[in-house]
């Protein structure tokens, strides 16, 4: 096995375990004790403010 061979190995690692990592789609789970202090201030909508990049979407 050839230094580019280990290399390579390690890059393919690195990203397997990165991607691993990305966990659960959505919104993070809050602890019990602070969920209803969160919850009061998630009520208000966010002003839905325009990006350069919505176009594209």
């Amino acid at each position: 096995m050839g230094a580019f061979t280990i290399q390579r190995i390690l890059l393919v690692a690195a990203l397997a375990a990165s991607l691993a990592a990305c966990g659960r789609a959505g919104e993070p789970e809050l602890p019990p004790a602070s969920a209803g202090a969160e919850q009061q201030q998630a009520d208000a909508p966010a002003e839905d403010r325009r990006f350069i990049l919505d176009p594209l979407i």
